[in-house]
C-alpha cells in the first residue's frame, strides 16, 4: 500500500481528519481489493456519461416517526407525547415544531408516513438496499450505491461512483455505508476513512505539490527504487494513482473551500458520537453535495443515533434542530445550484417507534410502520404520501414499502429494474426488487 502524505498546512476534512490521512494506493478500503482490480472490473461493466445522483441520509436507531412527521395531537398524552405540530408552507401539511426550516420549505419535500417492510433489525441494510438483514443473508443483494456503480460506472475516472461517509460507531451495523453483495468488492463504497492510510508514505511529495507532475514523478521514481513490488506498474495502476491523487476528490471533501456563508448555513451539529451511534457532522451534508458535483453518483451518510428508549423528547429537542438545519440546507443548496432535477435526497431510519411512551419517557422499537422524507430528483413534491391509524401504530391509507421507495430512486437515476438485469461476478443475471414499481405519486 502507498499513502500520499498530507502537507503541513493542517487543513482538515469535514470529519476532522487531516489530508495526510486521506490517500492510498494498492489496498484501498474496498474490502481489501486493489484499485487496479476495481478499475478493471468497472471498465468491464461499461461506463455511461449521465450524471443523476442520490444522497441517502440514514438516521441510525429508528427515528420516532410520530414525533417528527406524523404527529397525533388528538391522541392521549401517553401517545402524542410532548411535541406540537406546526404549519408548513404547504396548506394542510404539518410537522414537528422542532423542524421549522423544513416546514418553511415543505414544497420541496415529500413526507412518506406509511413506510412498511421493516423488521426489528438495528442495521442500515434496509435503508441502503431495500432488503432486510435476513433477506440479504440469503440473496446477497447489493446496496443501491453498488448497483449504480455496476450499471452506470464512473462519471469521471478520477472520482469513484459510490462514496460511503458513515463514521465508526459503537454499534457497527449502523456504520455500514452499503454492501456490494453479489456484485463483488469492485463496487463497494469508497470510504474516506483515516484509518485506511497507514503503511507506506511517498516521501517528499505532499498533496500541496500534487499539481506539479514533475515533482510527483520524481518522488514516484525514488519510491519505486526502494520497493520492488511496484516494478512494472501497468496502465490500470496509473489510473488508480490518478484517481487517488486527483484534486477533484480531495477538493470535494475539503469543505473549508466552500463559501463560508454557505457552510455556516449548514451548521456544525455535534462532533462527538451520540451514545453508541455516530456524531452529527453537518459538514458531511455539504461534502455530499460537493462530492456529487465532482462526479459521485451515490453518497451515503449516517447521522447521530435515534434509538431513544429513554428521554425521547429531551434528546429530540437537542438533535432535531441539528437535523433540520442540515437537511434543509442540503435541499436548498441543490435547488440554488440547479441540481434539484438530477439529485435525489432520501432521509430515513430502519424502523419507527412505539405508539405509547414507556415508563422512561422513551419509545421502543416499532417495525410495523415508519416515516421517510424525499427531496429533489425531479419528483413532484409538496405532498404527504400515506397515513397511519389513530395512534400511528399501523399504515392506514397507502402503505409504501421500503422497496417501492428504492425502485423510485433507481428510476430517478434512469435505471428500470423491471427490465435491467444486474450481472453478478460470474455474469449471471439478477433482477432486484422485481415486484416493485416506482411510486406514481412522485411523477
Amino acid at each position: 500500500m502507498l499513502t500520499i502524505q498530507g502537507g503541513s498546512s493542517g487543513s482538515k476534512f469535514c470529519d476532522g481528519m487531516s489530508r495526510r490521512d486521506f490517500l492510498k494506493i494498492g489496498g484501498l478500503a474496498m474490502g481489501g481489493m486493489s484499485l487496479p482490480a476495481i478499475l478493471r472490473a468497472e471498465a468491464s461493466a461499461g461506463i455511461r456519461s449521465s450524471h443523476k445522483a442520490i444522497i441517502m441520509v440514514f438516521l441510525p436507531g429508528g427515528p420516532p416517526h410520530q414525533d417528527m412527521f406524523d404527529l397525533k395531537p388528538d391522541a392521549p398524552s401517553e401517545v402524542r407525547g410532548e411535541f406540537k405540530p406546526i404549519k408548513t408552507n404547504v396548506p394542510g401539511i404539518e410537522i414537528c415544531e422542532h423542524m421549522p426550516r423544513i416546514a418553511a420549505m415543505m414544497d420541496k419535500f415529500t413526507v412518506i408516513r406509511s413506510l412498511v417492510g421493516a423488521r426489528d433489525e438495528h442495521s442500515s441494510v434496509i435503508c441502503n438496499s431495500g432488503y432486510t438483514v435476513a433477506e440479504t443473508s440469503q440473496n446477497h443483494a447489493p446496496c443501491m450505491g453498488s448497483v449504480i456503480s455496476r450499471i452506470q460506472g464512473q462519471v469521471d475516472k478520477t472520482v469513484p461512483a459510490f462514496v460511503g461517509m458513515a463514521p465508526k460507531m459503537g454499534h457497527m451495523p449502523w456504520a455500514d455505508p452499503g454492501d456490494a453483495g453479489f456484485l463483488g468488492l469492485a463496487h463497494a463504497p469508497f470510504k474516506p476513512d483515516g484509518q485506511l492510510m497507514k503503511d507506506m508514505v511517498l516521501k517528499d511529495v505532499s498533496l500541496d505539490r500534487l499539481s506539479n507532475r514533475k515533482q510527483l514523478l520524481a518522488g514516484m521514481d525514488r519510491f519505486r527504487r526502494g520497493v520492488d513490488s511496484l516494478a512494472g506498474v501497468d496502465s490500470l495502476n496509473q489510473r488508480a494513482f490518478d484517481m487517488l491523487t486527483s484534486s477533484k476528490l480531495v477538493t470535494a471533501l475539503d469543505v473549508t473551500k466552500e463559501d463560508p456563508k454557505v457552510r455556516e448555513r449548514y451548521g456544525k451539529g455535534r462532533m462527538e458520537p451520540v451514545d453508541d451511534g455516530g456524531p452529527m457532522i453537518n459538514d458531511q451534508f455539504l461534502a455530499a453535495r460537493r462530492l456529487v458535483e465532482a462526479g459521485v453518483r451515490c453518497v451515503t451518510l449516517a447521522y447521530g443515533r435515534w434509538d431513544y428508549h429513554g428521554d425521547n423528547f429531551g434528546q429530540c429537542k437537542k438533535y432535531l434542530p441539528m437535523l433540520d438545519m442540515a437537511v434543509s440546507s442540503l435541499v436548498q443548496d441543490i435547488h440554488d445550484r440547479g441540481m434539484d432535477k438530477d439529485v435525489s435526497v432520501v432521509v430515513w431510519g430502519e424502523f419507527g417507534r412505539t405508539p405509547r411512551v414507556n415508563k422512561d419517557a422513551g419509545r421502543d422499537h416499532w417495525p410495523r410502520v415508519a416515516a421517510g422524507l424525499l427531496a429533489g430528483g425531479g419528483m413532484r413534491h409538496g405532498q404527504v404520501i400515506g397515513s397511519t391509524t389513530r395512534f400511528a401504530e399501523e399504515a392506514d391509507d397507502r402503505p409504501v414499502h421500503f422497496k417501492e421507495v428504492m425502485a423510485t430512486l433507481y428510476s430517478r437515476m434512469g435505471i428500470d429494474l423491471q427490465s435491467t438485469a444486474i450481472p453478478d461476478t460470474t455474469n449471471r443475471p439478477n433482477y432486484l426488487l422485481a415486484d416493485y414499481l416506482p411510486m406514481p405519486e412522485l411523477t
